[in-house]
């Protein structure tokens, strides 16, 4: 292997088609933006021609072609294009459970690869000895260069740079805060100024969630403005100037302006993290990297529950809430080592320098064209998945009928994640087992390791099941153990089972309603639209986790055994609408992601775009054939050139009559082709 990004022994056409050359390295981005087909491929409708199943003994492409926006020529191997489309595939956010979507596009792309080898090697043989490659042999070189791709694309995954680790580590501690802060209140409701109202302290619980959608809202201009490294600095100077300020509070009124600040510094980090390491990390590992730290989130929550059994009494609370400040000074800590985001660098400058010196840390290269090729790929998939304003995305996507309709599929899976109850469970547990059980503490705690393993089952899951099914089963567990907990709270079960009936309702909630809201914006969106969707579900979950946050406690003074009644209608309406209304949006298949490949490729290779004819699903796509032949005579061309020792590689001048000459006896009727192709429109 050459180099880690420019395999060129495995992959790819003969051997100077399958070189990287390193001069054009920096135009390939420019050409990703100005597609090649604009001119040719519209206004001339060529002949189907197969990419899987090509006619035999036409003549083949033996280099993978590539326009800049100067007219120029590029060559890419094979890797460096399933690395093109994978960047632009995947949203640059870090989500949990997306390692599926990732593994299928890589599939795709390595079966598509492998399509044109075998075929590739099928036609060589054809022009040297008149006979194909049988069945077999074809089948076998297939399977073969696909997994010898599929192992290139795969490295990314294994490859864990120190920036990057640090960048995680960092990244993570700011989840945790938010799940420590989630539960914190949980178990310390009755040790904490001993004697406030429920008025009081329901407001201070609510408060976290009502500074969440502002921190939502805000992080975005700020992620822009300022990076996304500044942003986490500022994001962790929050968390300990509210961390402070709830840990020497004075009265209720100062752990409600605590919470407060921490909420908005939550709701910055639900959007920030995301991004920063969606941006850091290559896409084989966002998926991942969004596994890891919803576990950090979860983990969060289950270390308030165990601290409290040293530390929640009326002497040591503080002690409890001083965690939050003590791992923001880490965090502070840590920046000296923390890298900004070569994305928003590049958003700035395309030459920038500092981008591409964080780029070689982040992917371990150690060569400027293996920089470069990456540099292409972060300009090119942040130019596919810009947008315009936030604002004016989200008004367009409500114009649109079929992205109103997905749009509204992921804010009521929002709204249904938290008004189902979740975090009345996570913020007032210990209040709502008094009485149920001997020691509160006993079971607010099993419930968070409960929420742990179940997190890791919803992994598992989500590899292999539906969407829609796993919220369905998500709901109606949910809404069996709810109706249950009822029952129970009633006398109709021992109360003891109210434990089992609550570890039951989250249990079923990490497995559907927990993660997929997430994964299902990433899964039913186009990447560019991914941004604005994500943002307008942060800021409505918030919003409606303050609802619960408010409002349980008075839900339970009122309603007593049936303070779980309106959630369990809530559970109820979400089944309907998941029926009725919710797409199913499990990793499209490798064959779908092959035709979407081939018509992201067509921009590049100038491959007809021609969905409505009937060849185009058998093939998975179709070549314009009279590009095919204008790349072949410039290609003939240049190797005549090279054979004659005329060719012209930059180092002295060629006389202009011998170029005359040589271009008089070789150079192919150009202002034929290009009569054929435009239709004789002199372009």
């Amino acid at each position: 292997m050459a180099n880690r990004y420019g395999d060129t022994t495995k992959l790819g056409g003969d051997e100077e088609g399958r070189r990287l050359l390193d001069g054009n390295t920096s135009g390939y981005g420019a050409s990703l933006t100005q597609p090649a087909t604009n001119v040719y491929s519209m206004q001339h409708q060529s002949q189907p021609f197969g990419m899987s199943n090509m006619a035999v003994g036409t003549e083949s492409i033996t280099k993978s072609y590539s326009v800049h926006g100067d007219g120029s020529l590029s060559y890419l191997t094979p890797l460096q294009l399933g690395r093109h489309e994978l960047y632009e595939m995947i949203p640059f956010t870090a989500v949990f459970g997306m390692q599926k979507k990732e593994k299928n596009i890589s599939k795709a792309f390595a079966s598509y690869a492998a399509d044109l080898q075998a075929f590739e090697d099928d036609q060589k043989l054809f022009a040297q000895t008149n006979q194909h490659l049988s069945a077999a042999e074809l089948n076998s070189r297939k399977s073969h260069t696909s997994l010898l791709l599929l192992d290139e694309l795969d490295m990314d995954s294994v490859l864990i740079t120190t920036p990057l680790i640090i960048a995680v580590l960092v990244s993570g501690m700011s989840q945790f805060l938010v799940g420590f802060n989630t539960g914190v209140m949980n178990s310390s409701s009755s040790v904490v100024f001993v004697g406030h109202s429920t008025f009081a302290w329901s407001v201070a619980v609510a408060a976290f969630c009502l500074g969440g959608p502002f921190g939502a809202i805000i992080a975005g201009s700020i992620v822009d403005k300022r990076g996304r490294r500044g942003a986490l600095a500022i994001n962790a100077y929050t968390f300990l100037i509210g961390g402070l300020i709830q840990t020497f509070a004075v009265n209720m009124v100062c752990i409600t302006l605590g919470r407060l600040v921490i909420g908005f510094a939550s709701g910055f980090s639900t959007v920030l993290v995301p991004i920063y390491l969606g941006e850091l990390a290559p896409p084989t590992l966002r998926g991942t990297l969004g596994t890891l730290t919803q576990f950090c989130l979860v983990v969060g929550i289950l270390v308030s529950d165990l601290l409290a059994f040293p530390f929640a009494d009326e002497q040591r609370w503080r002690i409890l809430f001083a965690v939050t400040p003590a791992a923001s000074i880490v965090q502070i800590l840590c920046f000296p080592f923390l890298i900004e985001s070569p994305r928003w660098l590049l958003a700035r400058d395309q030459k920038s320098l500092l981008a591409r010196h964080f780029i070689k840390q982040l992917r371990g290269l150690r060569h400027d064209h293996e920089v470069e090729t990456e540099v292409s790929h972060f300009i090119s998939a942040s130019n596919v998945q810009c947008c315009d304003k936030a604002d004016k995305v989200l008004v367009n996507m409500m114009k649109d009928k079929n992205l109103r309709r997905l749009l509204l599929c992921a804010l009521y899976l929002q709204m249904a994640q938290q008004l189902s109850g979740i975090n009345a469970v996570f913020y007032y547990s210990s209040m709502f087992f008094e009485g149920l059980i001997d020691n509160p503490l006993v079971g607010t705690s099993i419930v968070g390791a409960v929420n742990c393993l179940a997190t890791y089952v919803a992994l598992l899951l989500m590899e292999k099941s539906n969407r829609r099914t796993l919220i369905l089963w998500s709901a109606g567990g949910m809404l069996v153990s709810s109706v249950a907990l009822v029952l129970c709270l009633l006398g109709y079960f021992n109360k003891m089972l109210s434990l089992c009936f609550v570890i039951g309702y989250v249990s079923f909630f990490e497995i559907g309603l927990g993660p997929i809201p997430w994964l299902i914006v990433a899964e039913m969106f186009e990447a560019k639209y991914v941004a604005t969707a994500m943002s307008a579900s942060c800021q409505l979950n918030w919003a409606c986790n303050f609802i619960v946050g408010l409002c349980f406690p008075y839900l339970q003074e009122k309603l007593g055994a049936y303070s779980f009644v309106p959630f369990a209608a809530v559970l109820l309406i979400t089944m309907v609408f998941v029926i009725v209304w919710l797409p199913e949006t499990k990793g499209t298949t490798p064959e779908e992601l092959r035709v979407e490949i081939v018509r992201s490729l067509s921009s590049m290779f100038a491959l007809s775009d021609d969905s409505t004819n009937d060849d185009y699903a058998s093939s998975g796509g179709n070549l314009d054939v009279e590009w095919r032949r204008a790349m072949n005579d410039l290609r003939r061309q240049e190797e005549e050139d090279m054979m004659r020792g005329t060719f012209n590689y930059g180092f002295q001048p060629i006389e202009q009559k011998e170029a005359d000459e040589q271009h008089s006896v070789i150079t192919p009727d150009v202002s034929d082709w290009k009569n054929r192709i435009t239709g004789g429109l002199g372009i």
